[in-house]
């Protein structure tokens, strides 16, 4: 099926880049719903093209219906800068304008934009709730929400501050939400603030693309660096996407891998916007080799033909784990996913596995054999003697200390 055949107008179809040859399956799902202004609960893999989805639809009510203002809600300030640049070339052939709000930019500037009543704003909850309360920001003009990655939105700890929000959208008339996993214990949660919504599922929820190929090795944990090295050494991938959990382990790593000779970055949290755009940008112009980045870059980014991504440690949250292999294989491409397992994340990976039904059996590399001992879940530490510890605490002077002669 072709674009023109979703129940959009001619004016935007040709104003559809020409890399997006056909719609994807989620696209002919959800677009002439959201067209006929209907609420859509969309469940689909990463990289299958959601943004689209849902911007085609927006696009098209903002210039065929009259729609006043779309709002898009994004759980990072990464995901909203590449909605952006995703929808805001087609918006303006057809003369409609897209802004962003989000923290780490001068809020003078972003009242400023919204001045210009640009006909989509897309925004992360803090920076926006910060100005509804303020009220710079005039919510009766928004009669259309998206929530984009609401999982996300869900477990990050963003749903007080969206729920505040949406009860700020006096004038809401539709509402669309997307996500690659969404658990149902989640779903009923959200579907309260759906009208008669349709839900629409593109592929098997939870599920990970087919064209990744996923490769799990069994390692000691101490290994791990050593690991990794090799193998981007060895493979020559032309660059590796990094997950790794914490922001000062991905530092630590980022280190030992310039230390190695193989130049990378790291990308999380700790770092201010700029630096954080600056970094991004390096990477998806090829630039840099190689990114470790914690999981502000799981949901929602794209790079171009990403062929590697790497788990240093697996995520205790298994829904974490499907979208950040979506990094690689995107709207159709193949990649590889691997990832390096020591016994201490056996639980890690049976959630995993249990998540997206899969097998995922571990291998082992000849070259490194693993040592370490499988946990027994025993407390390796001596049980205490709480008499002795209330003993030395009753003493108070150095000599009753001394041993019995």
């Amino acid at each position: 099926m072709a674009f023109s055949e979703l129940n959009l107008s001619t004016e935007l179809v040709n104003a559809i880049p020409n890399s997006f040859a056909s719609e994807t399956q989620i696209q002919s799902l959800a677009i002439p719903a959201i067209v006929t202004q209907r609420d859509v609960l969309a469940l689909a893999q990463t990289g299958s093209g959601k943004t689209l989805a849902y911007g085609l639809g927006i696009i098209e009510r903002v210039h065929a219906t009259g729609l006043q203002q779309a709002l898009v809600l994004v759980p990072t300030r990464e995901l909203a800068k590449q909605v952006v640049d995703a929808l805001q070339p087609i918006a303006a052939e057809l003369g409609h304008s897209i802004t962003v709000i989000c923290g780490g930019e001068d809020v003078e500037q972003q009242v400023q934009r919204l001045g210009d009543c640009p006909e989509i704003i897309v925004a992360t909850p803090g920076r926006l709730l910060d100005m509804i309360r303020k009220q710079l920001i005039d919510t009766k003009r928004i009669d259309m929400l998206v929530l984009d990655e609401v999982d996300r939105l869900l477990d990050m700890g963003f749903w007080p501050d969206v729920q505040c929000i949406i009860n700020d959208l006096v004038n809401r008339q539709q509402t669309l939400m997307f996500s690659a996993t969404l658990p149902e214990t989640l779903q009923a949660k959200v579907t309260k603030f759906l009208n008669n919504p349709l839900k629409v599922t593109a592929n098997k929820i939870n599920s990970v693309v087919e064209h990744i190929e996923e490769k799990l090795y069994l390692v000691n944990k101490g290994s791990k660096t050593n690991v990794l090295i090799k193998q981007i050494s060895e493979q020559k991938w032309p660059q590796v996407l990094v997950f790794i959990g914490a922001r000062d382990n991905a530092d630590a790593l980022c280190k030992k891998l310039n230390k190695a000779g193989i130049e990378c970055e790291a990308l999380h949290g700790n770092k201010d916007q700029a630096q954080r755009e600056q970094v991004l940008l390096a990477f998806k112009q090829g630039k840099v080799k190689v990114l470790i980045a914690t999981d502000v870059l799981a949901r929602g980014i794209h790079v171009d033909a990403l062929p590697v991504v790497i788990n240093y440690e697996l995520p205790s949250d298994p829904s974490v784990y499907v979208h950040r292999v979506g990094r690689t294989a995107r709207a159709g491409k193949a990649g590889l996913a691997l990832s390096l397992v020591c016994h201490g994340e056996t639980a890690h990976l049976e959630a995993i596995r249990q998540l997206t039904k899969r097998a995922l059996e571990l291998n082992q590399l000849q070259e490194f054999p693993v040592t370490d001992k499988p946990s027994t879940g025993e407390n390796k530490r001596p049980k205490r003697d709480k008499q002795a510890n209330r003993r030395t605490n009753q003493k108070t002077r150095a000599s009753q200390f001394k041993g019995k002669k």
